[in-house]
C-alpha cells in the first residue's frame, strides 16, 4: 500500500526522474486533478497488438483481472481509445451495459469511466482509464477533459524520452490508498481507538481487498468471533454465515460505485443484523447493528444443508464468456478466442480443430507465420495417439510446460508445430459431445499453475458451446424473441387450496422488456411457484428469462425435488453459455399438508403473513446465483403454511432503490402486510406495489407474486 505521492518537484526539461515510479506518479497526480477514485495505466506491447496493465490505483487487482491483458480489437474503453486515438467517456451503469456489456457483466455497478490514449503524434505508447462514483454528472467537464488530455500528453513524452535513452519503463507497484489525514501522531491514533471502543454498535474497517484491518469489541461480539480471529481475514471467509455471494457483491458494489450500501443478514440461530458499508478511496467502514425491526418479524429457524461454495476467478471466466456469446459463425468464434482468450492467458498462437469422419480438421488458426505448419493438424485420425486426439477422446486437457515434456510423453507426435515451447490442449465438449480441440501455443516455456489450469479448462467448455451455437445463431435469436413474447404467464392456475395474484412493472429506462419473471406450475396434488431476476433490461435478459422459465417448468413436470430443479436449471444456464446471472426462488406448495418447501439462489428472502397478522422474513438456506458454478448446491427449507397464510415473493426492485436502506424497506413492507387484514389478494397485490418507494421510482424491474393458503386445501 502506497503512502501517496507526497510533494513533487518538477524535473528539469528533458529529464526523467531516476528510479521514481513514473507511471504511478502520473496516475496518482491525474486522480487528484480530476477527483477520480481509481484508475490504471496500460502499456502497448512492442511485439504484439496487446495492451498490458502496468499500474493500477484505488482498487484491488482482482476487480480488473479480466482486463490485465487485452487485445487492441477488444470492445472495451481503453482498447477503443487506442484504436480511435480519442478520449472515450462512459457516463454510468446504463451506458456501460449498452456500449461495453462485457465490463457491465463483471462490474454491474454505478460508476463513470474515461479512457484516453497515451500517445505522441508519431507513436502510441498505451492508454489509461480513471473512474468516478456513480453520482458523477452525466457529462465530462471541460476541466476534467483538459486534465486527462494533458496528463496523457505528459506521460507520452516521458515514455518517448525513456525509449530514446534506452531506459524502458514497465510494470510498477499498484497504488491502493493514501494515508488518512489528521492521524499522524500516536496520541491521536490511541484516542481514536478509545472513542471507537466506547460506541455501542459494531465498527469494522475493510481495506480495498476486503480484508479486516480494524474491528471493535462490539463488532466482534455481533459477528461471534474474537478480534484476533477476524483481523486480516475476509469477513465472508472467516464468518461462516456471511459466506454468501450476495454479501461479497455488496462490498464490490460499494467500492466500485463509492456509494453507501446496506444489507441484512441472519446470524444463526435467529438474530438479524444490519450492515451499512461506507466506502472511500482507502477502503470501507462498516457499521453493524441489530436489525430489531426485521428480527421482530423473524422466527428462529436454523438453516439446513451446507453453505454456498466459494467462487474462484469467476470474473475472468465471465468476461471471456461474454465475448464468446457474441460470436455468430465459426470464424467469429475463432477470431474472438484470438482477440480475447489468447491475450488474457499470454498465448502467441492458436489452432481450433473440429471433428468429421473420425478425423481432426482445422477450423481456423491465428499466430502462425507459415500456414503450412498448421497443415500437420489436418486429417489426423482420432485413433492416433497425439496430444490433440488424446485430449478430445479423453475429455481431459493436456498442459505441457516445455518441448521436452511434450516430446517425452509423445515421442512420435505428428501435429505439434515447430517454433513454440509450451502448449495447452483444451478438449471442446458441448452437451456431453466432443466437438473439437483448442490448442494454445506459447513462444517460451510456460508453467501452468492450478488456478490457470482451472480457468483454461472452463474456457474450453465455453469455446465448445460457442462453436456449437455458431451455426444456430439465427435460430437462437428467433427463439429469444419468441421467449420475449412469452415473458410472463398470461394466467395463473393455482391448485385447489391456493389463491394467487401477481404484478409486474418494467424499469423506467426506455426499455420495453425486462428480466424479472414469475410462474406457477400445477403438478397434480402439488403446485410449484418460482420468481426470479435476470441481470439486465434487454433482449438477452428476456431470452435468458424465457430459458429459465422453460427449464423450471420442464424439471418440475418430470417430478424433480426443489433442490434438483434449481441445480438442473443452474447447469442448463451454464451449458448454454449465458453471460448473465439470475437469482431465483423456487417452492413446492403442499396446501393439503399446510407446508411449502423452498430453495433459493441468491434471491431476496420472502415474507410470510400468518393468519393472526404477524409477519416475518423467512430465513431460507440458499446457494449462489444461477449460471455461475456448475457444482453449486441449493439446500431446501420447509415452511409451515397454515390456512390463511400469505406468502409474499418479490424481486429486489420492490425493496432496493438508490439511497434507501433495505432494512427500512422490509420493515415498511412488513407493516403494510400486518395491517392488510383479509382483503382480496388482488387488492393486496395492488397495495404492495403502490406503497413501495422503490417500485414508484422503478430503477429496476419489479415482480411480485402473492400466494394465500385456504382452509379447504
Amino acid at each position: 500500500m502506497s503512502d501517496g505521492p507526497g510533494p513533487r518537484q518538477a524535473p528539469a526539461a528533458g529529464q526523467l526522474p531516476t528510479g521514481r515510479p513514473v507511471l504511478s506518479l502520473a496516475l496518482v497526480s491525474l486522480l487528484e486533478e480530476v477527483h477520480a477514485h481509481s484508475g490504471a495505466v496500460y502499456l502497448l506491447r512492442p511485439d504484439e497488438p496487446v495492451l498490458e496493465m502496468a499500474v493500477k490505483a484505488g482498487m484491488p487487482r482482482a476487480f480488473t483481472a479480466p482486463w490485465e491483458r487485452v487485445g487492441l480489437s477488444a470492445p472495451i474503453p481503453v482498447a477503443e481509445a487506442v484504436r480511435e486515438r480519442r478520449l472515450v467517456w462512459v457516463s454510468g451503469e446504463e451506458e456501460m451495459a449498452r456500449r461495453f456489456p462485457r465490463i457491465a457483466v463483471v462490474l454491474p455497478y454505478p460508476f463513470a469511466l474515461a479512457a484516453a490514449p497515451v500517445a505522441t503524434a508519431r507513436k502510441v505508447y498505451g492508454a489509461l482509464f480513471v473512474t468516478w462514483p456513480g453520482a458523477h454528472p452525466p457529462e465530462l467537464s471541460e476541466g476534467e477533459r483538459r486534465h486527462l488530455t494533458a496528463a496523457c500528453e505528459r506521460l507520452a513524452l516521458r515514455l518517448e524520452r525513456a525509449a530514446a535513452e534506452n531506459r524502458p519503463i514497465t510494470h510498477e507497484a499498484d497504488v491502493l490508498a493514501a494515508p488518512v489525514p489528521g492521524m499522524g501522531n500516536t496520541l491521536g491514533s490511541v484516542e481514536a481507538a478509545r472513542m471507537v471502543a466506547r460506541l455501542p454498535y459494531g465498527l469494522v474497517s475493510l481495506d480495498l481487498h476486503g480484508r479486516i484491518g480494524f474491528v471493535n469489541q462490539a463488532a466482534a461480539e455481533l459477528l461471534g468471533k474474537p478480534p484476533d480471529h477476524l483481523l486480516g481475514t475476509l469477513p465472508w471467509v472467516s464468518v461462516p454465515w456471511l459466506n454468501d455471494p450476495m454479501y461479497e457483491d455488496r462490498y464490490r458494489a460499494a467500492l466500485i460505485s463509492q456509494q453507501v450500501t446496506s444489507f441484512v443478514a441472519l446470524r444463526p440461530p435467529g438474530e438479524w443484523l444490519s450492515f451499512r458499508l461506507y466506502p472511500n478511496t482507502t477502503g470501507l467502514s462498516v457499521r453493524i447493528s441489530r436489525a430489531r425491526a426485521v428480527a421482530e418479524m423473524a422466527r428462529a429457524a436454523p438453516p439446513t444443508g451446507s453453505g454456498p461454495s466459494r467462487l474462484v476467478t469467476i470474473s475472468q471466466v465471465l468476461s471471456l464468456a461474454g465475448a464468446l456469446t457474441e460470436a455468430v459463425g465459426v470464424q467469429d468464434v475463432i477470431q474472438l478466442v484470438w482477440d480475447e482468450v489468447a491475450p488474457a492467458v499470454g498465448s502467441q498462437a492458436l489452432v481450433v480443430l473440429g471433428t468429421e469422419g473420425g478425423r481432426l480438421h482445422v477450423l481456423g488458426h491465428r499466430g502462425y507465420g507459415d500456414p503450412h505448419i498448421v497443415e500437420r493438424f489436418d486429417g489426423l485420425p482420432l485413433s492416433e495417439r497425439t496430444p490433440g486426439t488424446q485430449a478430445l477422446n479423453s475429455g481431459v486437457p493436456g498442459f505441457f510446460d516445455s518441448r521436452e515434456q511434450l516430446e517425452r510423453l509423445y515421442p512420435n507426435r505428428g501435429e505439434t508445430p515447430d517454433g513454440f515451447a509450451a502448449w495447452a490442449y483444451l478438449p471442446l465438449i458441448a452437451s456431453g459431445r466432443p466437438v473439437g480441440t483448442c490448442v494454445l501455443a506459447y513462444a517460451e516455456p510456460h508453467v501452468f499453475p492450478a488456478d490457470e489450469r482451472a480457468v483454461l479448462t472452463s474456457l474450453g467448455g465455453l469455446i465448445a458451446q460457442a462453436l456449437e451455437r455458431a451455426q444456430l445463431y439465427d435460430a437462437k435469436h428467433r427463439l429469444a424473441h419468441g421467449l420475449q413474447q412469452a415473458l410472463l404467464p398470461h394466467t395463473l392456475v393455482p391448485p385447489p387450496g391456493i389463491e394467487a395474484a401477481a404484478r409486474y412493472l418494467p424499469a423506467m429506462h426506455g426499455m420495453d422488456i425486462g428480466g424479472d419473471f414469475y410462474d406457477l406450475v400445477p403438478t397434480g396434488p402439488f403446485s410449484a411457484a418460482a420468481i426470479g431476476d435476470v441481470q439486465g433490461h434487454n433482449v438477452r435478459a428476456a431470452a435468458l428469462m424465457g430459458q429459465i422459465r422453460t427449464g423450471v417448468r420442464a424439471y418440475t413436470t418430470v417430478g424433480q425435488a426443489p433442490h434438483e430443479v434449481m441445480s438442473s436449471t443452474n447447469r442448463l444456464l451454464i451449458d448454454l453459455g449465458a453471460e448473465l446471472f439470475a437469482s431465483c426462488l423456487y417452492l413446492r406448495l403442499d396446501p393439503a399438508r399446510g407446508r411449502a418447501v423452498m430453495a433459493r439462489a441468491g434471491h431476496p428472502p420472502p415474507l410470510l403473513r400468518r393468519p393472526d397478522g404477524r409477519v416475518r422474513v423467512l430465513d431460507l438456506a440458499g446457494g449462489p446465483l444461477l449460471g455461475i458454478d456448475a457444482e453449486a448446491v441449493y439446500p431446501t427449507t420447509e415452511v409451515s403454511l397454515a390456512p390463511g397464510s400469505v406468502l409474499v415473493l418479490y424481486t429486489d426492485g420492490l425493496v432496493e432503490s438508490p439511497g434507501a436502506d433495505i432494512e427500512d424497506a422490509l420493515v415498511e413492507l412488513g407493516g403494510l402486510l400486518a395491517e392488510a387484514g383479509d382483503q382480496p389478494l388482488e387488492s393486496l397485490a395492488d397495495a404492495v406495489i403502490r406503497h413501495s418507494a422503490a417500485a414508484r421510482e422503478r430503477v429496476d424491474d419489479v415482480a411480485v407474486l402473492l400466494l394465500r393458503a385456504h382452509a379447504d386445501g
